[in-house]
């Protein structure tokens, strides 16, 4: 497959919000290319007598779902800074502009 085109490029740079400079407009062209060739062969392989798959296995070996006590608050929060904690509670820092506590 081709490279892409300077426009489809910066098109995807949009729709990922990226900024790219000119140079890497034509090296981003040539590698998504690259990308989109592998794409293409793995495309052109024959899957109609594999099985579909839900796990790289045959088999997927899962615990038995039984309840169980929960980790002791104490044990859960010993690791804490001292002013990381409040309580039972795990105190961390707002993000949100104007709501700092």
């Amino acid at each position: 497959m081709a490279d892409l085109s300077r426009t489809e490029v910066e098109q995807i740079a949009l729709l990922a919000r990226l900024h790219l400079e000119p140079a890497e407009i034509e090296a981003m062209g040539a590698e998504l290319g690259a990308i989109l060739a592998h794409f293409a062969t793995l495309a052109a392989v024959d899957t109609t007598d594999v099985p579909a798959m839900t796990h790289a296995t045959e088999t997927q070996t899962l615990r038995a779902d039984v309840v169980e006590p929960s980790l002791p608050v104490e044990d859960a929060l010993s690791g804490l800074p001292a002013k990381a904690r409040s309580g039972d509670l795990i105190v961390v820092p707002s993000i949100i502009p104007g709501h700092e506590s």
